[in-house]
C-alpha cells in the first residue's frame, strides 16, 4: 500500500466520485481509478460498488475510511514536527476557512506566511458548515479553523482575531437613498439574496428585525461567491463584508455602509496540544 493510494481513496469518498476527486487532486481520472483498483488488490477487498458511473462504498470501504484518515493524520503530524536547517517549520498545514473570511484576513495571512516559511505546504479548504469546525479538528482534518464567532467547543481553544463590518449592496440602477451610511430603517423594500442559515446571516437578520425590516428572500444560494452575480443580475440586494462590498462597487453595484453598523467577530478554533510548529507559527502571525 502506498500513501497516494490512501489519499486518492479518501478524495473519492470526500468528493463523492472519481471525476470530482480527480479534479480536486488535479489528476487525470484514469490515474485515480488505477490507484483505487491497485489499493483494492492489495487489501483483497472491493472498497466501492461501481454503479453506472457512480461510486458507493462497500461495507469494507466504510470500515477502511477511519483507518485511512488516521494514516494521513499520522503522516501530517510527523511532517509537522520537522524544522529546516534554519530552525523554521516545514511540512504541511491544513486549514479550513469560512467563505466570508477567505478574502480578508486569510488571503493576506497566507501570502505573508508563505514568504516567511516557504518550506510549509498550506492546504486550505472551505468551511461550509460553521457548526462542523470543531469536528474537523477533532477528526484530524485540519489544525486550524477560521470561523465567525461565537462558536461552542468546550475542549478546544477559541480565539477572537477581529471584526467584520457588513455593508448593503444593491443592483445597478436601484433607487437607493443617498445617505451613506444608510439607516436600516430607510432600507428600500427590496428582496434579498441570502445564504443558508449561518452566524453571519443570523446577525444580519437580528439587525434588520431591530430596524423593523424583515428578510424577504429572492434567492437562497449555497455558495457565498454566487451572491454578487445574483445581485448584479437584478435579483435583489444583499449584505456583504466591507471588503467584498468594495469589490462589488468596482463592478457597478450600489453600495452603502449601514447605520447602526452590523459587526460580526471572527477568529480561530484549534487544539493547543495538537498544534505543529507550522500551526503555532501561523497563529502567531494571525495574532500580530
Amino acid at each position: 500500500m502506498e500513501l497516494h493510494q490512501v489519499e486518492y481513496f479518501l478524495a473519492v469518498v470526500d468528493h463523492n466520485g472519481i471525476n470530482a476527486a480527480a479534479s480536486a487532486l488535479r489528476l487525470a481520472q484514469p490515474t485515480v481509478s488505477q490507484a483505487i483498483r491497485g489499493l483494492e488488490r492489495e487489501l483483497g477487498v472491493e472498497l466501492f460498488h461501481r454503479i453506472g458511473r457512480g461510486m458507493v462504498l462497500t461495507s469494507a470501504g466504510q470500515a477502511f475510511v477511519g483507518p485511512a484518515r488516521q494514516i494521513l493524520r499520522d503522516v501530517v503530524a510527523a511532517e509537522g514536527t520537522l524544522v529546516d536547517a534554519a530552525g523554521l517549520p516545514r511540512g504541511r498545514l491544513d486549514i479550513h476557512v469560512a467563505a466570508a473570511l477567505a478574502v480578508h484576513p486569510v488571503a493576506q495571512l497566507v501570502g505573508r506566511f508563505r514568504q516567511r516559511y516557504p518550506n510549509v505546504s498550506l492546504r486550505l479548504a472551505e468551511l461550509r458548515d460553521e457548526e462542523a469546525g470543531a469536528a474537523l479538528i477533532r477528526e484530524g482534518h485540519c489544525e486550524i479553523v477560521f470561523t465567525n464567532l461565537p462558536v461552542s467547543a468546550a475542549d478546544l481553544r477559541v480565539e477572537e482575531l477581529g471584526e467584520h463590518e457588513f455593508w448593503l449592496v444593491f443592483p445597478p440602477g436601484t433607487d437607493v437613498p443617498a445617505k451613506d451610511p444608510l439607516p436600516l430603517a430607510e432600507l428600500p423594500d427590496l428582496p434579498l439574496v441570502i445564504v443558508p442559515k449561518s452566524t453571519g446571516r443570523t446577525a444580519i437578520e437580528r439587525a434588520l428585525s431591530a430596524a423593523r425590516k424583515r428578510t424577504r428572500p429572492s434567492a437562497v444560494v449555497q455558495h457565498r461567491e454566487a451572491m454578487l452575480p445574483f445581485v448584479l443580475a437584478g435579483l435583489g440586494g444583499t449584505v456583504l463584508t466591507r471588503s467584498m462590498a468594495e469589490q462589488a462597487a468596482a463592478r457597478g453595484a450600489i453600495v452603502r455602509a449601514v447605520d447602526p453598523p452590523i459587526n460580526l467577530a471572527y477568529g480561530v478554533l484549534y487544539d493547543p496540544a495538537a498544534l505543529s510548529p507550522a500551526g503555532r507559527a501561523f497563529l502567531l502571525m494571525a495574532r500580530g
